[in-house]
């Protein structure tokens, strides 16, 4: 039996691939399970820098969630599904190390919410977005109500959202929900490059970045403060003094994560 995700690191990048090219890559639960324990990986290895989120195959990043799984679930059930896939796209949002999604083909309700939880999106010319939820009398579980009109806005995030249309990769990029649109071949090449220059920050720094941006959101805190707070840590780190040495001096700074 293939395994549902295929890894691969190389130079600090951990490429994920959701291996369900005959589902098109639809999130089920054993999924949703295996990236789970991925991020567990990614949290704590320490030879992984940064991530690459894709799907196999041409056709797909992912379509969506598992239908067949709906129909046998009770309303509490439905509510332990949502919950298990927010919180699991809280810990992608949340990682501290970057996370890239390369979208690769159809990335269509959870396959959009698995999009939009990581910090960017590049995107293939027939990739094609949307939560077209309202199609089968439910709406988006997995966040995709709050982080759609967090990238595009409210208004064009309703009409998305009540009319379950879908958008293509030129006007995602338009909308800002992907950062480029490259050929598809191209695709882990884009992501591989920008990853290469983050990767040469200090990972302090691209840390607290990836807080304060998301502090920006979370009503529970004060991202100002939050920002003050997060800056005066990166003063405690050898990366630091490194940076403004290596400023003051006029060469590129070696960081090393210290």
């Amino acid at each position: 039996m293939n395994p549902v995700l295929l890894t691969q690191l190389n130079d600090g990048i951990y490429t994920i691939t959701l291996n369900r090219p005959d589902k098109l890559n639809a999130l089920n639960q054993d999924v949703l399970k295996a990236l789970d324990a991925e991020l567990d990986n990614i949290y704590t290895n320490p030879d992984i820098r940064t991530v690459i989120i894709t799907g196999a195959g041409p056709k797909a990043f992912v379509a969506g969630a598992d239908i067949s799984e709906f129909n046998q679930m009770s309303v509490e059930q439905s509510r332990q599904m949502a919950k298990r896939g927010q919180d699991l796209f809280f810990r992608i949002e949340r990682s501290p190390k970057p996370i890239v999604a390369c979208v690769n083909g159809f990335a269509l309700g959870g396959g959009c919410e698995l999009a939009m939880s990581c910090h960017f999106r590049i995107a293939s010319p027939n990739a094609l977005f949307g939560q077209p939820e309202v199609n089968l009398g439910i709406l988006p579980g997995y966040g995709g109500t709050q982080r759609l009109v967090q990238l595009i806005g409210k208004g064009r995030a309703m009409e998305l959202l009540m009319t379950g249309q879908t958008i293509d990769a030129a006007t995602a990029l338009q909308y800002g929900l992907v950062n480029y649109v490259v050929p598809q071949e191209e695709l882990l090449a884009k992501a591989t490059a920008l990853l290469g220059i983050i990767q040469a920050k200090a990972p302090a720094a691209i840390a607290g970045c990836i807080t304060c941006a998301n502090a920006v959101f979370d009503e529970s805190q004060n991202g100002y403060e939050v920002e003050v707070n997060t800056f005066g840590d990166c003063f405690d780190t050898q990366d630091r003094f490194e940076g403004v040495t290596a400023f003051l001096e006029k060469r590129k700074p070696v960081f090393t994560g210290k």
